[in-house]
């Protein structure tokens, strides 16, 4: 099939590249992002490949529709960027890549969490300009601490496994899970008992600025919040306000809930025009990630293998494991 790839970096064309060699479709590759000026490049392709900030509202789908395009393939877990209700009714078929690396993300959010502790970013800096003073970089002992963690599916349940191997008492909330190896409890004790939270759930309209004031409210004094999942999970100014009141110790974050206009480019000659984004840099417990919890080279290579696996399903007309059915 013709695939046209939409905000496509230099690592997705060598990693779906190197894949076709067995799949032999025909490959289009573009660094814009799918929007109502970009559909104009769509020419007689029949998929697009779409990412994480190529956002499918009514009205692009609407163009989109218009095109030769059949089938939205996400190279991507997430699905909160696509209408789904509005693909379906316009006559898309939508599939995504569930698990591409669920170790990538976990190991990630782990070690954002040892670094923002142990304040590894701060003291890399410190003594490559010559400062080898400890004033600053006092952490503490994750063993005998407690976790809990939102979200209990493949991602959430590995960063469970790996704390629980470091001292580490688990707490899980997660309505859709039943795995009986982890202690569920409901979201307020979570909120209440944890000394550390990591967010592994998916963004929707029940999740959505989850984290907000009033939950924030809830948490310890000093507690360290990690978001490696979607950005719009918090609500990043009642963050900012909890970061200023010392009530938030630490914040990791792996995505942020502005983050289209910013991850995944160069504008490192740019001045950035977000100032919610420059108040979070300000603070010295805060340590966010351009949305790399997904790089690395498994991850890459299965997402590839995955997004032409459901491109052959929907061309041979067999059923589509990783079909999006509804939200």
């Amino acid at each position: 099939m013709k695939i046209i790839f939409f905000s496509a970096k230099k690592y997705d064309e060598e990693y779906f590249l190197l894949s076709n060699k067995q799949a032999c479709h025909s490959l289009k590759f573009t660094e814009a992002s799918l929007t109502n000026d970009t559909i104009n490049l769509i020419t007689d392709e029949q998929v697009a490949c779409v990412f994480v900030n190529d956002v499918l509202n009514y009205e692009v789908l609407l163009r989109l529709s218009k095109t030769t395009i059949k089938l939205i393939a996400l190279r991507c877990a997430g699905f909160n960027n696509v209408d789904i209700k509005s693909a379906r009714e316009l006559g898309f078929t939508v599939v995504n890549v569930p698990a591409y690396s669920p170790n990538a993300v976990a190991e990630h959010a782990v070690a954002i969490m040892l670094s923002l502790n142990r304040n590894i970013h701060r003291s890399y800096s410190r003594v490559r300009d010559g400062n080898f003073t400890l004033d600053g970089l006092l952490g503490f002992d994750f063993s005998g601490k407690t976790i809990g963690i939102i979200g209990a599916g493949r991602i959430g349940s590995l960063v469970a496994q790996i704390m629980q191997s470091m001292g580490m008492q688990v707490l899980a909330y997660d309505p859709d899970s039943d795995k009986k190896d982890i202690q569920y409890v409901d979201m307020d004790t979570l909120f209440s008992q944890s000394d550390v939270i990591s967010l592994h759930c998916p963004l929707n309209d029940a999740t959505k600025h989850l984290i907000n004031k009033a939950s924030l409210d809830k948490m310890k004094q000093g507690v360290m919040l990690i978001n490696t999942s979607r950005g719009a999970i918090l609500d990043t100014c009642a963050v900012i306000d909890a970061l200023k009141s010392k009530k938030l110790g630490y914040l990791g974050m792996d995505v942020y809930e502005y983050e289209n206009k910013l991850f995944f480019e160069d504008l490192s000659c740019d001045v950035i025009g977000d100032d919610i984004f420059e108040r979070l840099l300000t603070f010295p417990n805060v340590l966010i990630t351009p949305h790399q919890g997904f790089f690395t080279v498994e991850a890459l290579k299965n997402i590839a293998d995955t997004t032409f696996n459901n491109i052959d399903q929907f061309a041979n007309n067999i059923p589509i494991e990783n079909e999006i059915i509804s939200v």
